[in-house]
């Protein structure tokens, strides 16, 4: 299985429900060849001023810790 297929399928398990439980959600748009993962963020979190926090403390740390390889997480609009 290739990383962004990883990288997707733990959004999904992992890290999606936590981010619609507060009314948002998430989408991976592409993998960089660099292994940036970005990602688009949904809902409430559009406007939310928490949103930077939770890419980085939250999807990023805990993304990273699963996939290694993974370089780092970026928002797209």
């Amino acid at each position: 299985m290739d990383l962004l297929t990883q990288a997707k399928e733990f959004i999904d398990r992992e890290v999606r429900p936590m981010i619609q439980g507060d009314g948002g959600d998430i989408e991976v748009v592409e993998l960089t060849p660099e292994n940036v993962l970005k990602v688009r963020l949904q809902g409430s979190c559009v406007n939310c001023a928490s949103a930077s926090m939770t890419l980085a403390f939250g999807v990023e740390e805990r993304i990273k810790e699963y996939l290694p390889e993974i370089t780092g997480v970026e928002q797209v609009s």
